[in-house]
């Protein structure tokens, strides 16, 4: 796949937590803006490191770099928890990498859940091979969710 120039990916480190937790804020503040994320960041700062970091795979995308992305993948159950891009990216296949390093990740498959109110996101993942499989809620939202799987 050919990347933008400047834009790379690499495996996470210990040191990105940081700018990996406010950049996580930052896009889902950018795609709800009427919700108040701020106000939740020390709970997900502790998801981060008591649920995301111990499951999954973590690739970070960098352009000259800064982090402007991020994918998390549970290869042993091939659950993609986080896809970030950051808004002023959007729209430049910085989040096509982020995805196929997941399928490369997991090349048997990969689910995902996605807010059912999240046009933008919903029509990423068809671009990207994903089907809706199912619904559901959030377990932590109670918003109605489709899950979406893509499969080789």
């Amino acid at each position: 796949m050919t990347r933008e120039p400047g834009i790379s990916l690499r495996a996470y480190q210990t040191d990105d937590e940081d700018a990996s937790v406010a950049l996580w804020l930052r896009t889902w503040q950018a795609t709800y803006p009427a919700l108040d994320f701020a106000e939740r960041l020390d709970w997900w700062r502790e998801r981060w490191r008591r649920e995301l970091l111990p499951v999954a795979e973590v690739f970070i995308a960098e352009a000259n770099g800064s982090m402007i992305g991020f994918v998390t993948i549970d290869t042993a159950t091939r659950y993609l928890d986080q896809l970030v891009v950051a808004p002023e990216y959007w729209g430049a296949g910085v989040g096509l990498d982020l995805i196929a390093e997941a399928k490369r990740l997991s090349p048997s498959g990969v689910d995902l859940d996605v807010n059912v109110d999240n046009a933008r996101a919903l029509a990423f993942y068809r671009k990207c091979g994903f089907a809706i499989t199912g619904d559901g809620k959030n377990p932590i939202t109670g918003r109605p969710i489709h899950r979406m799987s893509w499969r080789p």
